[in-house]
């Protein structure tokens, strides 16, 4: 895992957003070369930059930015380009760039009256306050400086050798006898008659992959550091954005972003995901591991959903990349790579960072971050907003699940509340626990926690050191990571933010069975589903845990110890466990029945016809249309090609393997020039 400093990274905690994939330690600790760190001294926000919500009544108004591409100089609102001209030069652009296939969904959340507004010659404080009390401004905020919440690398895996196996008939992949998080038998961390090992303390993919191993249908965007996606165990199972060309610097899919094959780069702007500058830790292609890691290929590790070993069995990983090397990110930058997931095809957030716990020891931390779901809702109404879209927009009303899930890393300050956005209702905040089912010693709990999975525990496993390995390093969480970063291209971390892709990789394991057997889910109810099919843990959770604190980076210190009462019935609900959420899958949700298309005169939509067919993949499909006058169909490759003839609406049948799925199709006008029906 990453070892952090455990520093305040931002003037002010409550205006900070922090990745939470570290462990904590004490603001200014010496490093082990004696330096301290240092809070940053540049301003919690970015300058010469406000985001803006303008009211519905000048929509109209703001039109011709939409049509010029997105930016203008001016917003055409009389009232506000005199305050704006008043501050010199500006400039005005959509938040969210337009995608002509969803501009309909964003109009109708309200995405579209978001704008930022650039400016020199005033601080930002003065301009907020003079277009704060405008009429037509509903909102002004500032755009808040993200700062990771680590500052130093992953420990990087020596020794690549095949280890025992995990269990008879599970997956090749020659690593998979040191994660213990993936298959425990109980048989680890031994010594001296102490056993710090738990069997089945895992998440319970074993049984759950006899059902599936997983479904590219599913895609889970990952929001992070970006992914290393030519990394042999993980460019299987990148997501590919078939309408886009790589490197290219046109928008050539029309979905706002030039060049995303792979996601998008929200840091520096463009579609060129990166992982190898030297302040790179790697964080976001070792979560994408455990997610997804190609299984059962011989090579390197396994991951929960990871597919078989076959193509295109896995679960496909999408890049959002909102950190990069030592760049400043901002709240801009979060809240369009959520909407980006949402518009692209991801059903599941993985969020392995968030605020700081409103609950966080001030003496550690310096201050604390919101306390109510309230308070964030004020305070972050952009990211607030885009959440909402995600939640609701997710997904398909035809496909396996409709809206989509965002699961968060519960926060690293051993604090008694999980830290937000995670802990708001709409959410999963995950804890961290060890590979005995004892809470993690850095790990948050208690209110807004919703459930734990493994995240590691070094400081615990702290005189378990394999030759040329760190200090308890095998007692956290192995995966992949890019080259710069280890050699072997695996390694360990630690932290809520490892025990969040757990719960990520399981909510898609368990949508991938859904899909395989055509159930349609509501994202709430995979959420709830997800929440109450666990393993409980709180019987592990008595006694006194000692632990050694700071020992990869300067070596075993005096014991200390955790309370463990302290934790009894605060980590959620109990460990996630796949099994149990998989046979809770086929008894939840509705079948998938075939959709009804909507297409524009002379353009066509495209549907695979067996996402809706138990077996599908086996059957041959017929169609029928009423009336080929509005339109026709033809199958290419597995699909079916819809084309608009002329406007109106006809009736049409499906037949495959027995069944017939009955369907209208909707024929409209071309697209208006703002580019959506």
């Amino acid at each position: 895992m990453i070892k952090a400093n455990r520093i305040i990274m931002g003037v002010a905690l409550s205006a900070t957003l922090l990745l939470g994939g570290c462990v904590n330690e004490l603001a200014n600790v010496p490093t082990p070369d004696g330096e301290q760190t240092q809070q940053p001294t540049e301003s919690p926000y970015v300058e010469g930059e406000l985001i803006v919500k303008f009211t519905p009544e000048v929509e109209a108004m703001l039109e011709g930015i939409s049509r010029s591409g997105g930016s203008a100089t001016r917003s055409g609102i009389p009232t506000v380009d005199q305050v704006l001209e008043a501050v010199g030069g500006y400039q005005l652009e959509r938040v969210f760039p337009v995608d002509k296939r969803t501009e309909q969904k964003s109009r109708q959340s309200g995405l579209h009256l978001w704008y930022v507004v650039r400016f020199n010659g005033e601080s930002a404080d003065a301009v907020a306050q003079k277009l704060s009390a405008l009429g037509e401004v509903q909102k002004v905020n500032h755009n808040r400086r993200i700062y990771r919440a680590y500052n130093s690398k992953a420990m990087p895996l020596v020794d690549v050798q095949a280890t025992r196996a995990a269990m008879t008939g599970s997956m090749n992949d020659p690593m998979l006898g040191k994660q213990w998080n993936i298959i425990n038998n109980g048989d680890m961390f031994t010594k001296d008659g102490d056993t710090k090992s738990v069997k089945d303390a895992d998440v319970q993919v074993a049984e759950a992959w006899k059902k599936t191993t997983g479904n590219s249908q599913i895609i889970v965007a990952v929001l992070d550091e970006g992914v290393y996606y030519n990394h042999p165990d993980l460019k299987a199972n990148m997501w590919v954005n078939e309408g886009e060309v790589e490197l290219s610097t046109e928008d050539n899919d029309g979905n706002g972003y030039a060049g995303d094959l792979y996601g998008y780069n929200f840091v520096s702007g463009n579609g060129v995901i990166t992982t190898d500058d030297v302040y790179d830790t790697g964080h976001g292609s070792h979560v994408a591991g455990v997610i997804s890691a190609v299984n059962n290929n011989g090579v390197g590790i396994s991951s929960i959903a990871g597919g078989n070993g076959t193509p295109n069995s896995g679960v496909k990983i999408m890049s959002c990349q909102i950190f990069s090397g030592n760049m400043g990110s901002s709240a801009l930058a979060v809240s369009r790579a959520i909407k980006y997931a949402a518009d692209n095809g991801a059903v599941v957030l993985q969020c392995s960072w968030g605020y700081i716990s409103g609950e966080a020891n001030i003496y550690d931390w310096g201050e604390q971050g919101f306390h109510t779901q309230e308070e964030w809702e004020e305070g972050a109404p952009l990211e607030k907003d885009a959440f909402d879209y995600f939640i609701h927009n997710a997904g398909s009303a035809n496909g396996p699940v409709e809206g989509g899930i965002a699961i968060f890393a519960a926060g690293n300050e051993s604090a008694p509340a999980a830290g937000y956005p995670g802990a708001s209702d709409w959410a999963v905040a995950v804890t961290a626990t060890a590979a005995d089912f004892t809470p993690a010693t850095y790990t948050n709990y208690g209110q807004g926690s919703a459930i734990a999975a493994p995240g590691g525990d070094q400081d615990y496993y702290w005189n378990y050191k394999s030759e040329g390995q760190n200090y308890g390093a095998e007692g956290c969480i192995l995966s992949t990571l890019p080259y710069n970063v280890s050699p072997s291209g695996y390694g360990y971390m630690e932290g809520t933010s490892m025990a969040c892709p757990h719960v990520s990789g399981v909510a898609a394991l368990a949508l991938s069975h859904a899909a395989d057997k055509r159930i349609h889910l509501k994202a709430t109810e995979l959420r709830l589903l997800l929440i109450d099919n666990v393993t409980p843990i709180d019987d592990y959770i008595k006694g006194i845990k000692e632990y050694r604190r700071y020992v990869a980076d300067i070596g075993p210190l005096q014991p200390m110890t955790m309370t463990l009462s302290n934790y009894y019935q605060k980590m959620g609900s109990g460990q996630v466990n796949a099994t149990k959420l998989l046979a809770a899958i086929e008894g939840a949700g509705v079948p998938m029945t075939f959709p009804n298309i909507y297409v524009a005169e002379g353009e066509s939509s495209v549907v695979i016809p067996a996402h809706y067919f138990v077996g599908g993949e086996q059957m041959t499909f017929a169609v029928t249309i009423q009336n080929t006058e509005v339109a026709t169909c033809t199958q290419k490759d597995g699909k079916l090609i819809f084309e608009g003839k002329k406007s109106g609406v006809t009736g049409a049948t499906l037949t495959a393997g027995g069944s017939t799925h009955s369907f209208t199709i909707t024929v409209r006008e071309g697209a208006n020039g703002n580019g959506w029906l």
